[in-house]
């Protein structure tokens, strides 16, 4: 009888797995399909799954777009640049944090977890009139600086607690051997805490590559738009570029979908590690 309830039990288990695999996998599929379909049949009724039109038309209107392959690059550059700097910054941060003891020091790290629970949406008027009076409104650092905010708080949070479950020892004997701190961090603790840092990485790419708001305010020109506003603008006054906006989509999604298939082991350890130590 013990036996045949665990069987049950897995048999259900994975049918539970396979009804939620297919409900969170059929919009991606669906948005797939569309993205190689003519407008006309995409709310074409009964749906039409796999059109005998089928062809990279939408695909190769948004290679041939030098507008919309510039979203795509503003994208890579305003992501990789938040990336960059939210390691480098977060980590010697996160070092202090992890192996000093000064003044404040609790005060501070009270206020870098309440710094997570306030809604960005809050701090768009504020943004928006700290931007245009730095004047770097409708460039690259408006949004940089701006995620760079968003970004550093999960960062410093998740690396210092990386940091903390790495030996002192590790430390003092780089300094035994006549090693600076800054040598024991960049050769020691940094090389050790790869997939804390890959786990950050993706985080904070995550966020700079799919964030719209800020994105759609504090710019004005279709040269330094986003991938996610520039979706949107295929919403035209008279007519939706249907199958333009899902290709978009499909080929705004892959550089996460890559991320997750190379770096999965990585995120899912440092996840892990740092959340919980």
């Amino acid at each position: 009888m013990v036996g045949r309830k665990k069987l049950w039990v897995k048999i259900l288990v994975i049918l539970i797995l396979i009804i939620g695999t297919l409900w969170a996998g059929f919009p991606i599929l669906w948005m797939m399909l569309n993205s190689f379909k003519p407008n006309a049949e995409i709310f074409a009724w009964p749906p039409v799954w796999i059109s005998k039109s089928a062809s990279f038309e939408a695909y190769i209107k948004i290679f041939h777009n030098p507008e919309q392959v510039r979203f795509f690059i503003n994208s890579y550059v305003i992501a990789g640049i938040v990336v960059c700097l939210t390691l480098v910054v977060g980590i010697m941060a996160s070092y202090a944090f992890s192996r000093f003891n000064f003044r404040g020091k609790e005060f501070i790290n009270t206020v870098i977890v309440a710094v997570q629970a306030v809604p960005p949406i809050t701090l768009l008027i504020p943004y928006l009139s700290l931007i245009v009076a730095l004047k770097i409104y409708n460039t690259y650092w408006a949004l940089v600086l701006t995620y760079l905010v968003f970004t550093l708080p999960y960062c410093i949070l998740m690396t210092t607690g990386y940091f903390n479950t790495i030996s002192r020892a590790l430390d003092e004997a780089v300094m035994i051997d006549g090693g600076s701190r800054w040598y024991a961090l960049w050769k020691v603790l940094v090389p050790t805490s790869i997939p804390g840092l890959v786990s950050v990485g993706m985080y904070t790419f995550m966020q700079a590559w799919n964030e719209y708001l800020f994105a759609l305010t504090l710019t004005k020109t279709n040269e330094m738009r986003t991938v996610p506003v520039g979706i949107n603008l295929l919403m035209g006054q008279h007519a939706y570029e249907w199958n333009q906006m899902m290709a978009m989509s499909v080929l705004g999604s892959l550089p996460i979908l890559i991320l997750f298939l190379f770096f999965q082991k990585y995120f899912i350890a440092g996840m892990t590690s740092g959340a919980v130590k």
